[in-house]
């Protein structure tokens, strides 16, 4: 056998081997996981997420938007969950700017944790927790509900950095949120669908009053706000008033999960600038997409569904990566 020959051939085996190994890395995430070594975890989750939310309505909006900022950083790892960690050399993701004084939550998450320790020791990992808290967070608000895959591990490092850089902030234009999906490997379509989970939650005053007296410095507020809305939003957030007041991302059904967020957009009611530069970046491919969810409900619930799955196959850690954390706060 010729050397050339011999060569090619190694490279066609290692070609194959390795796209072997990225169906498998692929294939690694579940839905049945944990048929058998836990069976009961969707339904320990939702118990201790329903006892939450009899306290604070907000708490499905929180779970949700955990996982968003977990996965948009080094991927659905759980990183955000981190605390400071000095002796592990770990620079807390709580800290970053998009998440400090905004991410909340965390103390449900470590009740979910404790009560799937009680069950199922070392089994469930805190970045799963935060996939199968956001598929219960919006079923329980009157959204779709989809087949949740599993098998992530938890990281062992945070990135204080990232976070700052890689999380669309509510004053983002369209092309700079755009790019941040496309980073991580979403579509358009993801864009829009999961923004609508600004169908439920609430934003402080601070992250879109400039949208209301000196929109990009021109002393004058945002052409693209309703002029009723303007006066509605200015009295609830004067100038010079506490920037933490919060208000409703959607103003029409504030606690539910449906597809009045997209109506709002057509109506101008987007409550922050990263909202309302779906349907206002003129020429942008997200405007069919607004108007396809706002005609159907059914639409957007099924594209939803799809783009949680595609985010929370971000770069998940499985196999003998990562560890399963015993505490969600810290690494073991």
């Amino acid at each position: 056998m010729s050397s050339s020959f011999h060569t090619l051939i190694t490279a066609i085996v290692f070609l194959i081997l390795a796209v072997i190994n990225l169906g498998v890395s692929n294939a690694q995430l579940s839905a049945t996981f944990y048929d058998t070594t836990c069976p009961n975890v969707s339904s320990v989750v939702r118990g201790v997420i329903q006892q939450a939310a009899q306290s604070d309505v907000r708490i499905g909006a929180k779970l949700i938007r955990l996982h968003f900022h977990d996965c948009f950083v080094d991927g659905c790892d759980a990183s955000i969950l981190l605390d400071d960690d000095t002796a592990n050399g770990i620079q807390s993701e709580k800290e970053a700017f998009p998440n400090v004084n905004s991410a909340d939550g965390f103390s449900v998450v470590d009740d979910i944790k404790t009560a799937l320790q009680n069950v199922c020791p070392g089994l469930v990992s805190c970045a799963d927790i935060l996939a199968i808290a956001s598929e219960v967070s919006v079923s329980l608000a009157g959204g779709p509900t989809w087949q949740v895959l599993l098998g992530r591990r938890d990281s062992r490092t945070a990135n204080e950095a990232g976070a700052n850089s890689n999380l669309p902030g509510p004053r983002e234009d369209l092309p700079s949120i755009t790019r941040k999906f496309t980073n991580v490997g979403l579509d358009t379509t993801d864009v829009v669908a999961l923004s609508g989970a600004h169908t439920f939650g609430r934003a402080r005053c601070n992250t879109f009053n400039d949208r209301l007296n000196n929109f990009q410095n021109t002393s004058n507020p945002d052409p693209t706000l309703d002029a009723t809305y303007l006066q509605t939003l200015r009295q609830a957030c004067p100038e010079g008033g506490d920037g933490s007041r919060l208000n409703n991302l959607d103003p029409t059904t504030p606690d539910g999960f449906d597809n009045n967020y997209f109506t709002n957009l057509q109506n101008n009611r987007g409550l922050l600038g990263s909202d309302q530069v779906l349907l206002s970046t003129t020429g942008a491919a997200t405007i069919d997409i607004v108007n396809r969810f706002a005609n159907s409900q059914t639409d957007f619930f099924n594209s939803f569904a799809q783009s949680m799955i595609k985010m929370g196959n971000i770069s998940p850690l499985t196999g003998s990566n990562g560890e399963i954390r015993t505490d969600c706060k810290r690494v073991n």
